[in-house]
């Protein structure tokens, strides 16, 4: 298993980390959702938010992971090759995904600071990264729900920009990310 991209497909380890990542970004999303279910203060819904933390964070360390390998290896060109436009519109996508993958554990570990309550990270506590001050965690809060709303899209934009070149364009943008082609 090589981790250098191959001229046509990512590395086995870039498509392992990308749809591994995408299962993560569900669980994130899904344990923030599914905590509605129950009423405030109860125990399966601070286990939801518990866990929306926890692989939040996840997520954090591992885009690291993924920007290693993206600056390490040239990325496989697509063919045929698509236009200027195109390739500017992919780049902001993709931009602003690495955004939402960093900024987004950043500001959740900042509300957790902020509110003086503790970052869990599976079975650690990770220091605040502010001091106590509830009228910013509830403004970062605020900020970190927006955005998070943002993300359904900005996510669903990139999984249907793939499917547009893979069925549309017929290109080979998503078979460059498939696993076990």
């Amino acid at each position: 298993m090589t981790i250098r991209n191959h001229p046509e497909r990512y590395s086995t380890p870039v498509v392992i980390l990308h749809w591994f990542m995408l299962l993560l970004l569900i669980a994130v999303y899904g344990f923030i959702e599914l905590r509605e279910l129950f009423p405030k203060g109860t125990e399966p819904r601070e286990l939801m938010k518990t866990l929306h933390f926890m692989l939040g964070l996840t997520v954090l360390a591992t885009v690291f992971l993924r920007l290693f390998f993206r600056i390490s290896s040239r990325t496989p060109a697509i063919q045929p090759a698509p236009g200027w436009i195109s390739r500017r519109v992919s780049q902001a996508v993709q931009i602003a995904l690495y955004t939402l993958m960093i900024g987004m554990p950043i500001a959740g570990w900042l509300v957790l600071s902020a509110a003086g309550k503790p970052v869990p990270f599976f079975g650690l506590e990770l220091p605040p990264l502010i001091a106590e001050n509830k009228g910013l965690a509830d403004t970062i809060k605020g900020v970190h729900k927006t955005v998070g709303k943002a993300g359904y899209l900005l996510i669903a934009a990139h999984a249907l920009a793939g499917l547009y070149h893979h069925y549309v364009r017929r290109d080979n943008t998503l078979t460059r990310i498939l696993p076990g082609r």
